[in-house]
């Protein structure tokens, strides 16, 4: 008798095209694995036209795939890892971090040249706050609008003429297969530092698996943890929870391991974007958590900590 897997992903293009990803490797894994990907429209879905800081935060993409995973309507949640909350109820747990893509974000114009070719006040597209800042930094006197929806959506309307520049993560683009026949600027990863989990899935299950799932099948989702990503997320995270920051708050941190050594370095905006911190933190991948925390704790005393009570 087959093993039947229940994969959940949100129903956007980039999502299933995710979650069809684990849904090939697991297969490669387990012989004759029996699998159905359910699509789940979450709240962030339905809520497009609104900053998600107005309107819930990050939880609005994960919410309605967890209480699917606790009903028992799906075996596992495929995520963007940077959908995921810092923290997670006590009720789930990260099974498994897959090798992650480039975490790199890019700038793709209308007309090719980059930020130089944008003329004054051209019209920049995105939903971060973080892109935001880190964008009006090189070029302040774009401006710059609320864009959300799915990667398809935003390339339309960088077509259709509505903005002359937008924002958007390369592994998002090539997971998709829309990187060829753009005019794209790899932005790089010191000035542009990305969000958290950038890049990285997450394969979301209950912390205690249901009698349902057959071990073998833990253990297959367990198989596709790598621990290069896995390191580099966790530091990324801990940093975030630590910190305090919210959805809306401008921060962008990157871990990158090394051998043993993992490398995290962190920028923190004011909302406002008028006044920024920068610091970095190196040491033992085994120490991945504790060195995000202390790297929160490391900026939080030098000032990141009244940026953020400011922003609220």
């Amino acid at each position: 008798m087959s093993l039947r897997l229940r994969i959940g992903a949100r129903p956007s293009a980039l999502a299933l095209a995710q979650a069809a990803l684990i849904e090939t490797q697991l297969r490669t894994i387990v012989a004759g694995l029996d699998t159905e990907v359910i699509a789940i429209r979450t709240s962030g879905d339905r809520l497009t036209s609104a900053a998600l800081a107005q309107v819930g935060g990050k939880g609005l993409f994960v919410r309605e795939l967890e209480q699917a995973l606790s009903a028992g309507t799906i075996d596992v949640a495929v995520h963007s890892m940077k959908d995921l909350p810092a923290v997670l109820p006590a009720a789930y747990q990260i099974a498994a971090v897959p090798p992650r893509e480039d975490a790199r974000d890019l700038l793709i114009t209308r007309a090719p040249g980059g930020w130089e070719a944008l003329a004054r006040g051209a019209r920049l597209g995105t939903a971060s706050a973080r892109r935001r800042c880190e964008a009006l930094r090189v070029r302040p006197d774009l401006e710059v609008g609320l864009l959300r929806g799915n990667i398809d959506t935003r390339l339309r309307r960088l077509d259709q003429g509505e903005f002359d520049a937008i924002i958007l993560a390369r592994a998002g683009l090539k997971r998709l297969a829309r990187l060829d026949h753009l005019h794209l600027l790899e932005l790089d990863e010191d000035a542009f530092v990305p969000s958290a989990g950038q890049g990285a899935l997450a394969l979301e299950t209950l912390a205690a698996s249901p009698p349902g799932l057959a071990a073998e099948l833990v253990a297959a989702i367990a198989h596709l943890d790598d621990s290069r990503a896995r390191a580099e997320t966790t530091g990324e995270r801990a940093f975030l929870a630590a910190i305090g920051a919210s959805c809306a708050s401008p921060i962008g941190v990157k871990g990158t391991l090394s051998g043993d050594t993992l490398h995290l370095r962190a920028l923190v905006f004011s909302l406002d974007g008028s006044h920024s911190l920068r610091d970095e933190l190196t040491g033992p991948r085994a120490e991945a958590a504790r060195l995000g925390v202390a790297l929160a704790e490391q900026m939080m005393a030098r000032g990141a900590a009244a940026l953020i009570r400011d922003e609220r």
